[in-house]
């Protein structure tokens, strides 16, 4: 078995971040993990890329295009349909070594995981490769200002959870740049109620927006579906705690063991143990 996260959520949610500082919390433990880009328009990375999309296709190949004349967001989605009809590119780059864990930092539009196809047939093709897949659906932290800002934030998410059926983990990221006010209110935004959202609507938002808000943070809490899990980066527990609940979804063994890193072209095995039954 093989293991991989599906690192999502909005532009500028802190997803390059979050790789990179996993790929450093598991480096120090020397585990090794594999960080995949699959956003064909980034530009500038903070941790070692294994496999890159950018090396099939980038967006300014498609933009550039005569015949195509994509825009950004058009060139995107093209460039993820290619990497899913090239899927012989794709399972050579992942290769084959057992207990591969993989950290995939994927492309910032919301569609990709809201109502398009497009992700679920690059998890189907994971699956099928033996690859168990956790969704991690990041939001910046500083949505907890405005309630209202906060239900937009919990309905993409619950988005992404409905539209990929994927065992799933939310994250609040970026908690070390609240300010200590926010932070002390953290708990009540991990597992929000009705009741504390409600209290934040009227200062925040006009009547007729507001009990529409009501509404739908009714509709979310009565059937308990968004919580989260908040990752400070600047705090070691917050990181191992994040890391091991992702791998307790993963059901990656408490025993696995420590091995050197490589690169994903050697064939030692990497850093994770046998599965347990």
């Amino acid at each position: 078995m093989r293991y991989a996260q599906l690192v999502m959520g909005p532009a500028g949610a802190g997803k390059s971040t979050y790789v990179s500082t996993l790929e450093e919390h598991y480096a120090v433990s020397q585990k090794k993990v594999h960080c995949i880009n699959l956003d064909p328009a980034a530009e500038y990375f903070s941790y070692p890329v294994q496999v890159d999309i950018r090396e099939l296709i980038s967006v300014d190949d498609v933009m550039e295009d005569a015949e195509l004349r994509f825009g950004p967001n058009g060139g995107l989605v093209f460039c993820m349909e290619y990497l899913v009809q090239n899927t012989d590119w794709l399972e050579e780059c992942l290769g084959e070594v057992e207990d591969d864990y993989f950290i995939i930092d994927c492309p910032g539009q919301i569609e990709l995981y809201t109502h398009m196809d497009t992700m679920n047939k690059f998890i189907e093709l994971l699956q099928q490769w033996n690859i168990r897949v956790c969704g991690v659906y990041l939001l910046d932290s500083q949505f907890l200002v405005e309630p209202s800002k906060f239900i937009a934030g919990m309905l993409s998410a619950l988005s992404a959870m409905v539209q990929l059926s994927l065992p799933h983990v939310n994250v609040l990221s970026k908690i070390d740049l609240l300010s200590k006010r926010d932070r002390d209110d953290l708990d009540m935004w991990l597992d929000p109620s009705v009741r504390q959202i409600s209290k934040g609507l009227i200062n925040t938002s006009n009547k007729r927006h507001r009990q529409l808000s009501k509404a739908l943070a009714t509709l979310l809490d009565d059937y308990s579906l968004v919580n989260f899990v908040p990752l400070n980066i600047q705090d070691e527990n917050s990181i191992s705690d994040l890391a091991l609940q992702i791998e307790m979804i993963l059901q990656i063994s408490d025993d696995a063991e420590v091995r050197e890193p490589r690169d994903i072209d050697d064939d030692k095995e990497s850093g994770f143990g046998d599965q347990e039954d």
